[in-house]
């Protein structure tokens, strides 16, 4: 009878200790790994910030295109060919300078952090290939895989 007794306690404690335990983030407590600048992505903007510079490309042009139509003719023909070179050239070089501008993405990544489970909001150049859900480290500013 105590043998069986014996016998079913510790087939207990096996069973209790084979049980799984709840991680550490579901119960809402700190990160596992202790760190308090940790956190998870909640969303990530792509933000847009165009180059506005526009106009020196069209200025360019036009008196490129007016100097090359200024050479062609004679007379009345060589103020009608300057003029329309330099609206050509213009229109040329506007649209070169459209073409080549630079576009810079910046991106706003929010991130939900361990320590006061706080959503803040980083800007930076970079996203890292960062995806929602990720583990993410708040360095300086900047929000890097963890």
């Amino acid at each position: 009878m105590i043998t069986r007794i014996v016998f079913a306690a510790l087939l207990t404690a096996t069973v209790a200790g084979l049980a799984p335990i709840k991680d550490v983030e579901a119960r809402g407590s700190r990160d596992r790994y202790g760190c308090d600048s940790c956190g998870r992505v909640v969303r990530i903007e792509s933000i847009g910030r165009r180059d506005n510079h526009v106009g020196a490309g069209a200025v360019i042009g036009a008196i490129a295109g007016g100097a090359l139509g200024n050479s062609v003719g004679s007379g009345d023909g060589r103020k009608a060919a300057t003029v329309a070179g330099a609206v050509a050239g213009g229109v040329i070089g506007h649209n070169v300078q459209k073409k080549n501008r630079r576009s810079n993405y910046y991106y706003r990544v929010y991130v939900r952090m361990d320590y006061d489970g706080r959503t803040r909001s980083y800007e930076q150049s970079d996203d890292y290939g960062l995806r929602r859900g990720d583990r993410v480290m708040v360095d300086r500013g900047s929000v890097t895989p963890y």
